[in-house]
């Protein structure tokens, strides 16, 4: 009879992990809101039709092998491979840092081109873009603060007593801001 009941029993979600949920559906709902203006005041006759830099294609690369490094970290920590874990979260973390720095350099080579993203010479256009896009720069260092945090404490002592909770907290948000710049990055080149 236990064992019936403990199969009744519902499996509640942590706190924390529900917590992250709700955060997860504001942004969804804050970058819908933004894709749709910049939808609506394209159509406007000001607005200035230019190409992504190569270096933002190079920056996707970047994003979505850093969600396999993390997919990969969350995997051995799983199986308590200390040494993985340590390896490939610390690979994310590179590559996060290196999207980000990709990232600022595409934004250099716009304003090389002399499409001014803020200012008086700026278009709605190139201010979209990056208003947008540093919006989603910003989720990403987040989520490269919280990579940190739990890459010095997987450096700073033994692992084996440790919650799975944290890190998998860590790799859904990290996987969310990666389908979200795969999202952005297709909306701006197809759909924008």
């Amino acid at each position: 009879m236990d064992s019936a009941t403990a199969l009744k029993t519902p499996q509640k979600i942590h706190p924390h992990k529900f917590t992250l949920w709700v955060g997860l559906g504001s942004m969804i709902m804050m970058f819908a809101g933004l894709t749709s203006a910049y939808i609506v005041k394209k159509n406007q006759s000001t607005w200035l039709q230019f190409d992504l830099p190569l270096i933002f294609w190079y920056s996707t690369a970047v994003i979505v092998t850093s969600s396999v490094t993390m997919y990969l970290s969350v995997k051995a920590f799983s199986a308590k491979k200390i040494d993985q874990y340590k390896i490939f979260l610390t690979l994310t973390v590179a590559l996060g840092v290196l999207f980000l720095v990709l990232q600022a350099y595409g934004f250099k080579e716009l304003e090389a081109k002399h499409i001014a993203m803020v200012g008086p010479k700026s278009n709605s256009a190139a201010s979209f873009l990056f208003v947008i896009t540093l919006l989603h720069m910003l989720h990403v260092l987040g989520g490269v603060i919280a990579l940190l945090f739990i890459l010095i404490k997987a450096f700073s002592k033994n692992l084996s007593n440790f919650s799975m909770v944290p890190t998998e907290i860590v790799g859904t948000y990290w996987h969310f801001v990666d389908i979200l710049w795969i999202y952005l990055f297709l909306f701006y080149n197809w759909i924008g």
